[in-house]
Order: structure tokens, then sequence, then C-alpha cells
């Protein structure tokens, strides 16, 4: 019998994962970690409802416009090459952010923290499955998945424990300062320990559809977050409009591209497929919905109730316990057993929550008002929430062949991102609009309002996506077989 040549698995692999996890989580945290910094920021910064929402929305706006972008930079010069030029640009903004002596300036580090982003973010995946391989790496996914779920909702809860606890008289630039003890460790130890693997210099970067992808998201975003306060002037419309060309303009281009052999951003195919087009709106109208309302929420216990950064950090946790819940929910229990009605009890569940807060809204005294006021209605909207985000990515991909799950995947975790930027422009509007008068009720009754309009059209959404899910492991590109495969059958890495 001869000696098992087999080689052993990449000693170091499970360190790649605890990476991974830690740097992603970052860079999602910045997502919606600056929510509970806006009186802070105006007492600073001077900034005004525009500016608090372009420093919030801007960073989900370029994370958003350069995901599917950074993922084919990675394809091509190699993933492990990309995640170290992200992390170093994205704890490098970070400390600029943290710097900024105004919020113009803070606006443009945020937007430069979003690119990056866009780069070291789509990596993560490719590296693992590069890394991992059968039952392990459905074990890892089974880890990185709800874990990086989790990162954007606890945003709110962290930044307002750093704004609070005034660590060194930082302030809010604590929220940005965080990240880079954390960029550096995690930069050190993938240098060190990720294994070195070259990328494919055939794959051709499509610059021209990445800078229509970017110009149509500015091109929407801009008029959103400036419309309300310039009383929507005629420009706006000509912005939106030409938002809408520019998008149609994309994927035409992306059409041609493909056709004459060379390779697009977003595999043509995919934009073939009505349930994965439907699918596409409605992850813009759910994720809008929920970072949106998110938003208003965290701005009216500061603002309208005069909250502390960390009190209102606080609020949010029954958002963030009930969508924990609510997904726990869904993935162990219902989304197999009832398939896509999954998808549809959720946005319900959320307008009961909706309903419940509203009256509980009205019924706030405005002398005092303890958080516990308004925990149940939170608590249940969180709940429908996150019964809707644990199932929702995979009855999309259920509509899209094998080989196109990957270009699927970034193009939704792109929509999700320019969807919750989006959210961030209408919802701050809606709300600032009543606010300026001071009627902070009234404003987050609005957008209650706008929340349970777009939840209906996300509900009638469901009706066209498939009616059973992707399995888990399927959704990062893990077909049967290679599931199946044993551990023993890995390829070790050289460093």
């Amino acid at each position: 019998m001869g000696a098992d040549t087999t080689p052993e698995p990449y000693r170091w692999r499970w360190l790649i994962l605890v990476v991974m996890v830690v740097a992603e989580i970052m860079d999602l945290l910045d997502a919606s970690i600056v929510n509970v910094a806006g009186p802070a920021l105006e007492e600073s910064l001077g900034a005004g409802s525009v500016g608090l929402q372009w420093v919030i929305g801007g960073y989900a706006l370029t994370l958003g416009a350069g995901l599917v972008l950074g993922g084919r930079l990675g394809d091509r010069y190699g993933r492990r090459r990309m995640f170290l030029i992200g992390l170093a640009a994205f704890t490098a903004s970070s400390l600029l952010c943290a710097l900024a002596p105004n919020v113009e300036s803070l606006i443009a580090f945020r937007l430069l923290q979003g690119t990056a982003g866009a780069m070291l973010l789509p990596q993560g995946l490719g590296l693992l499955r590069e890394n991992f391989s059968g039952p392990e790496l459905t074990k890892v996914f089974a880890i990185f998945g709800p874990v990086l779920g989790l990162g954007g909702i606890i945003g709110p809860v962290l930044g307002g424990f750093l704004i609070e606890g005034d660590f060194f008289g930082l302030g809010w630039r604590s929220v940005f300062v965080i990240n880079l003890p954390i960029g550096i460790a995690a930069s050190i130890v993938a240098t060190k320990f990720v294994p070195r693997k070259a990328g494919d210099r055939t794959v051709r970067v499509d610059v021209v559809g990445a800078a229509l992808v970017v110009v149509s998201c500015a091109l929407l975003v801009l008029p959103l977050n400036q419309g309300q306060d310039d009383g929507w002037p005629l420009w706006t419309w000509l912005c939106m409009t030409a938002s809408v060309i520019g998008f149609v303009l994309f994927a035409v281009q992306q059409r041609r591209t493909a056709a004459t052999g060379r390779e697009p951003l977003v595999t043509p195919g995919l934009l073939r497929k009505p349930a994965f087009t439907v699918g596409l709106g409605g992850i813009a109208l759910f994720f809008g919905g929920l970072i949106g309302t998110q938003l208003v929420l965290t701005l009216f216990l500061q603002i309208g109730r005069h909250f502390t950064a960390g009190e209102a950090g606080l609020g949010n946790l029954p958002l963030a316990v009930g969508t924990a819940i609510g997904g726990a929910v869904s993935g162990a229990f219902l989304a197999d057993r009832i398939g896509r009605k999954v998808l549809q009890i959720g946005p319900l569940v959320q307008l009961v929550g909706a309903a419940v807060l509203w009256f509980e809204l009205d019924g706030l005294d405005a002398a005092s008002f303890p958080i516990w006021d308004i925990v149940p209605g939170v608590a249940v909207a969180g709940v429908g929430a996150g019964m809707v985000i644990a199932a929702l990515f995979s009855f999309i991909l259920a509509a899209v062949d094998d080989d196109e799950i990957g270009s699927a995947s970034g193009v939704l975790s792109a929509v999700q991102a320019i969807g919750g930027s989006i959210g961030v422009a209408i919802f701050g509007s809606v709300f600032f609009a009543r606010a300026e008068t001071g009627d902070f009720t009234g404003g987050f009754h609005r957008a209650l309002i706008v929340q349970a309009c777009l939840l209906v059209a996300f509900l009638a959404v469901t009706f066209l996506l498939p009616k059973k899910g992707r399995p888990d492991e399927e959704q990062h590109g893990i077909t049967p077989e290679a599931a199946s495969v044993d551990s023993d059958t890995k390829h070790d890495l050289t460093v």
C-alpha cells in the first residue's frame, strides 16, 4: 500500500476566518455607527440635516456603487492583494474622518471610506473559498453569514457607547478612531497568514460599466438628499430622470460588452430573469425602509427627546434583539417549512410593529419619556425584519443559474447598500421636514407611513419570487457535489 500523498490542509486557515470576520464587520458597522452622532456633529462641525444625511448615506452610496467592481478587481489582481489594499485604505480613510475639520471634508472622507470598503468587502467570501473546502467550507459560511448580518444592526449601539464614553476626549471622532487598531492588527495578521494566490490577469475590468453605475447612483442620491432643503427645484427632477436613463444605459452596455466577447461587470443573463430583477427592487424597497426607519428612530430619540448618544444607542437595542430573534426563527424553522411565505409573514409582522409604535408615540408624555414606552413596537418590527433578512437572498438567488451565483450575490449586496443610502435620504428628508417645525412625533409618524408603503410594495414583490430558496451553502457558490467532498482532499496553499 503506497504512502498517503494527500497534502495537509493549510494550518492557519481558521485564523483567516477570524481576520475576515473582524475586518468585514468593521466595514459593515461603519454604515450605521454614526447614526447616533447627529447632535455631536452639529455642535462640533455645524452639520445640518443635509450634511448629516450625506455623512451617513454617502458611505453606503460609494460602498454599494463600487462593490461589483471591487469583486472584479479581486478576480484580476488577487483577492489577498485587494483585501490588503482595501483594508489599508479603509483604515487610512477612517483616520481622515476622525481628523475632519469641517462637515464638508468629513463627507468627502466618508465617500472615500465607502470606496475603500467596496474594495475590501467582496474579497472575504472569495478568500474563504480559496482556503476552505468541503464540509469545513459549509461550516465557515454558517458562521460568517449570521455574524455579518448583525454587523450593521448593532452599529448605533456601539456608536452610542463610544460617543457617550467620550474616551480620551474624542467624542464622535472615536467611532472612526476605533477602526485604527483593528485595521492595523487585521492587516498584520492577514499579511502574515493569508496565503498568496495570483489573480487572473486575463480578467478584464469593465471601467465604462463601473463609471455608469457610480454616476447613476450619484444622480439619484444627490437630489434625494438636497431636494427637501432646496425646495425640490427643477434640477432635482432632471437628475433623477438622468439616473434612470443611466441605469438603462448600464443594462444595454453590459449586454453589448458580453456580446463582443468581453467580460461585463454583471452577467447579462441575470437581467433577463424577471424574478431576479424584481428581487432587486424588493431588496431596495426592504433595506431602504429598514435603514431609513432605524435612522429616524435614532434622530427622534436624540433630537426630539434629548437622549444622549449612549441612550439613543441603547434605544436601538430592541431592534437588534428583535432582528436576531426573527432571523433565528426564520432560518431554523420557517424558511424550509413554509418557503416563500416567510417573506410575506415578515413584512406583515413589521407592519404590526409599525402600527404599535404609532400608537405608542401618540401616548407619549411630553415631559418624560422612558425608552420602555416604545420597546414593544420597535422589537416586534425587528422580529419581522429579521425574518426577511435571514431568507431574502436565498429566495432571489433561487432564480439564477449555478454559474451566475457569484455575480448575482455581488449585485444583490450592491443594491442592498444603495437601497440603504436612498432610505437615509428619503426618510431623513421626511423626518426633518416636520422636525424643523418642532413636530418630532409628526416626523416619526410620516416616516412610519413611508415605511408602510414600502413594506406593502415589498409584500407584492414577494409573490413573484421562487417558492423555495437555495440552501445556505449554495448561496456562497458551494455546489452539492463540492459540499460532499471529504476534507482530506483539501490542497495546502504556500505562503
